[in-house]
């Protein structure tokens, strides 16, 4: 299984250690609920060391990504980030990612762990498929560590241990800058709803950062964060995970992701699929849905309409913040677009579910 910097640290906090796609990773370490609610009050730091890297550089970048990508790359600014999606010729979702503007020829792409061997590979082939010559492609996955700081008091804590002026970062913004004295990009992004922020550092500093983050952090009530309050914090903010929202087999348009599909941009890869897929009408839509009696919707779990199956649930769980079960589900069109009331089916039982607006959690 593949490691992270910062796997020690982990062992030695006690955490549960799970694999997930094929890298040892917490799970939890207070548990999920507890650790859910500190960074919905105070703060909570993640290791996200696992997601990948990869850096496009080139009189052409700009002209590859905007081809590769769904969202118009062109609105980016040096020291901006862009939420973005890489799509096969299908319309289905390759992998969703940030894509970080550092200058006209130089872009990092931060992208899902489980994917970046397959990204990596299907921007090369996506290269070689074209004429941008002026491209290189190199995959730095190795050489970050990667932490998330999230939570309403983020910026108080990082700012004890920067002079860089955090309130000069707006949201999806980012600088280089050095944090503890070690050199950082400090970017205003995260994947929890809260304010707060992603550091990227060298593999080699990553101990040291979190070290140093977590002795400042004290007196804030700062907690580790695993994977699992990393689910319920995302979901209850209705992001998308892929693998769940988004697939090989599903559009972004089909999962509430037009806004960073532009269609009106010019040729992109999926371009013509979703293109034609829009003008004969989606047959497939995301909804949100909430569970008001007992009972958990998990993924996979079928969402039913008079006893009739229409979609499945992509995302389930107990919201810790709501306290009763939200789901995500992929249903049929025409249901997504009326009101006759829904089910999900949860083991043997059919339990009522009702229509919600996202997200779940203002």
């Amino acid at each position: 299984m593949n490691k992270t910097p910062l796997n020690q640290i982990h062992r030695q906090l006690g955490a549960r250690m799970v694999d997930f796609g094929g890298w040892d990773m917490p799970v939890q370490y207070s548990g999920v609920i507890a650790e859910h609610k500190a960074v919905r009050t105070t703060a909570g730091l993640f290791d996200v060391s696992h997601m990948g890297e990869i850096e496009v550089s080139g009189g052409q970048a700009f002209d590859f990504l905007q081809y590769a990508t769904t969202n118009d790359v062109s609105k980016l600014t040096d020291g901006q980030v862009q939420y973005t999606a890489l799509c096969y010729e299908t319309g289905g979702v390759v992998d969703d990612l940030t894509l970080y503007r550092f200058a006209a020829d130089r872009y990092l792409l931060c992208v899902n762990a489980s994917n970046s061997d397959k990204d990596f590979a299907w921007l090369q082939e996506l290269l070689k498929k074209t004429d941008f010559s002026d491209v290189t492609l190199i995959n730095r996955s190795a050489e970050y560590a990667q932490l998330a700081l999230q939570g309403p008091v983020a910026a108080n804590i990082l700012a004890k241990l920067t002079s860089t002026d955090l309130s000069g970062i707006s949201f999806y913004r980012f600088e280089e800058g050095l944090v503890a004295g070690i050199r950082t990009i400090i970017s205003r992004t995260g994947y929890t709803g809260e304010d707060g922020f992603e550091l990227y550092c060298a593999a080699a500093d990553g101990v040291t950062l979190w070290q140093e983050l977590m002795k400042v952090g004290e007196s804030f009530g700062l907690q580790p964060i695993g994977l699992g309050a990393r689910d319920t914090l995302r979901l209850e903010k209705a992001y998308a995970l892929y693998g769940h929202e988004i697939t090989a087999e599903i559009m972004p348009l089909e999962a509430r992701l037009a806004w960073i599909t532009k269609l009106k941009k010019g040729d992109f890869v999926g371009r013509e699929a979703m293109l034609k897929a829009k003008e004969a009408g989606l047959l497939r839509k995301l909804i949100a849905l909430t569970i008001t009696t007992s009972g958990v919707p998990r993924e996979g779990y079928p969402v039913l309409s008079g006893g009739r199956e229409v979609g499945y649930v992509t995302s389930g769980t107990m919201s810790p913040s709501l306290k009763k079960g939200i789901a995500l589900a992929l249903v049929d069109a025409a249901v997504a677009e009326s009101e006759e009331p829904l089910e999900i089916g949860i083991r043997k039982r059919q339990v009522p579910a009702e229509r919600t607006s996202l997200p779940f959690v203002k």
